[in-house]
């Protein structure tokens, strides 16, 4: 006997049902020209999600889902609805700028579930689904160095309030904010997890937490970036933003899998740490003026080399700045966008949108710009595409990953790039890292030992002569001593170290030749350009930075 079975049947209906719907709204954003998206698919984000109160987002039929800076991406039912239209102006009013998604009713239901978490919010452990601007703000004045964060966060942990995880976030990314941190380690251990800070390039160990503390900020934290709560093996990145003051902070998360647990890093990017003046970067003055009137030319490229964390992006923003007047077009290509320059058209890559580097250029290119900033030359068909642009009447500045100014052109050439062409596209190539400067509260004057002694004069030897002129005649290194101004680590602030190399007639003879890294230095000798160990020796002549400091980070010995 055949039976009926009636809620089976009603689920393939439902299930029907859902999935026409979905279709209907795949025709209709091919009528409106807006994308179409499935929002049960994504996480939804609640910082988005709050910038339109419930009752408005229920009326509008519209509801923020993601976040990214001030881009806003809006799921809505029509695009010409009346109230949608008032709560996308409303947007816009507020200083975002609101990208359009075409959902299905069902998909509108569930970001509108999102809302109870945002109304209960403050009854759950893991806290308020959001940084509280005046907290931070409180929190960054109030915390002048580690030892103060420590205590904060001690105390914190020690209280009996159900928020205490949400306030310790917030410590300690104010913490962050406030030690002038670059990013924040959270790194979980057997039974306890490990904050770190990387203050001036170096990590520093700030505390320990209980692994029960550790699980309820990694959940917060991934609330807060976006990211899926339930996928703990597979390496996830994500972003947030807070405002203190006037300032638009922006924390990059990277989440990777380990041993005992997931590894946080949150990058703190501030705008201001990243706005550097073309004169402040750290040049000496002869390459400045050599850069300034490469910057100057209507065409060609110049590369920057270097390390993560380098500074290269940095270096770039000041050279942009330096070109920039109202009578020429710049546009840059991202990955992502660090900073925004007012008056710069910037673009982000988009590897799964298939706007990647490569693809960002071309595109670039019908814009009919003059200046073309490129994130990073990654691939064979990005180099090639730069080269052309350099050659067609465009200034291409980018950054490359090479060791040093010299390891530039056989880079380009393992790329596939044609080494007859490199000479007429490429002008200047760069090499820089970042250096502690000794902090001026506590610094203090020494003589050098006689091993030192020794190396300082082994570099000085190398040097071009007009520079051999310049050195004193008797020599005095500078420490810090340690003080609170500088967390006890005697530095504070960081520095460039540059070395260039020029496309002259004799560096384009062995470009054509497939040189090496030490044939493409030899031929610039009569450059008379300083190499990176020996700009940071002028620094430490000069009491900026010290000889240990220069050793740690590109070494004493070497050709």
């Amino acid at each position: 006997m055949v039976t009926f079975d009636e809620n089976r049947q009603n689920k393939q209906l439902e299930i029907l049902r859902r999935s026409e719907e979905e279709d209907v709204v795949k025709i209709l954003s091919q009528k409106y020209g807006i994308p179409y998206l499935d929002l049960g698919s994504i996480p939804i984000n609640t910082d988005a999600l709050r910038l339109i109160p419930e009752e408005e987002s229920r009326e509008a039929e519209a509801a923020g889902f993601k976040l990214v800076g001030k881009k806003i991406f809006v799921a809505v039912l029509s695009p010409k609805k009346e109230r949608t239209l008032m709560a996308l102006k409303e947007l816009e009013r507020k200083g975002y700028e609101p990208l359009l998604n075409l959902v299905s009713r069902q998909g509108l239901e569930r970001a509108w579930e999102r809302y109870k978490e945002i109304s209960f919010a403050e009854e759950t452990e893991a806290g308020v689904l959001e940084i509280s601007s005046q907290k931070l703000s409180s929190f960054v004045e109030e915390l002048g160095t580690i030892e103060d964060l420590k205590k904060l966060i001690t105390e914190t942990m020690g209280s009996s309030t159900k928020y205490h995880v949400s306030h310790i976030l917030e410590i300690l990314i104010a913490g962050g904010m406030a030690t002038e941190a670059s990013d924040i380690h959270i790194e979980p251990e057997e039974t306890s997890a490990k904050l770190r800070l990387r203050l001036d390039g170096v990590l520093q160990d700030l505390m320990f937490i209980e692994s029960k503390i550790y699980t309820l900020i990694n959940s917060r934290i991934k609330l807060l970036s976006g990211l899926k709560l339930n996928v703990k093996d597979e390496a996830q990145d994500g972003r947030f933003s807070i405002k203190i003051k006037d300032n638009d902070i922006e924390i990059r998360t990277s989440i990777i899998p380990g041993a005992y647990g997931e590894s946080i890093v949150m990058r703190l990017l501030n705008p201001k740490k990243l706005s550097v003046s073309f004169e402040n970067l750290g040049i000496e003055p002869r390459l400045l003026s050599i850069i300034e009137r490469e910057l100057e030319k209507p065409n060609g490229m110049i590369l920057n080399t270097g390390p993560t964390g380098s500074g290269k992006t940095t270096a770039l923003y000041a050279f942009l700045k330096k070109v920039q007047t109202p009578g020429i077009k710049i546009i840059t290509i991202e990955d992502p966008v660090e900073y925004h320059l007012p008056g710069i058209t910037q673009t982000q890559v988009d590897e799964e949108g298939e706007y990647t580097f490569a693809q960002g250029v071309r595109s670039v290119l019908r814009q009919d710009p003059d200046v073309i900033m490129i994130g990073e030359i990654r691939d064979k068909d990005t180099a090639r595409t730069a080269i052309h642009a350099a050659l067609t009447g465009h200034l291409v500045l980018a950054t490359l990953h090479t060791n040093n100014a010299a390891g530039t052109i056989p880079r380009l050439i393992d790329l596939g790039v044609n080494s007859k062409v490199i000479g007429s596209a490429l002008t200047a190539t760069m090499a820089q890292r970042l250096v502690r400067k000794i902090c001026l509260e506590c610094k203090k004057k020494r003589a050098p030992t006689a091993a030192e002694k020794k190396i300082i004069q082994t570099i000085i030897s190398r040097m071009p002569d007009i520079y051999k002129q310049e050195m004193p005649k008797t020599y005095s290194l500078w420490e810090g001593e340690k003080c609170l101004k500088c967390h006890n680590t005697g530095y504070k602030g960081r520095i460039g170290i540059f070395e260039a190399i020029l496309m002259d007639e004799q560096v384009e003879k062995v470009t054509t030749q497939n040189p090496s890294e030490r044939e493409i230095t030899k031929a610039a000798e009569s450059q008379n350009i300083l190499s990176m160990r020996e700009d940071g020796l002028l620094k430490v002549m000069r009491g900026i930075t010290s000889l240990s400091e220069l050793e740690r980070v590109v070494g004493l010995e070497g050709d």
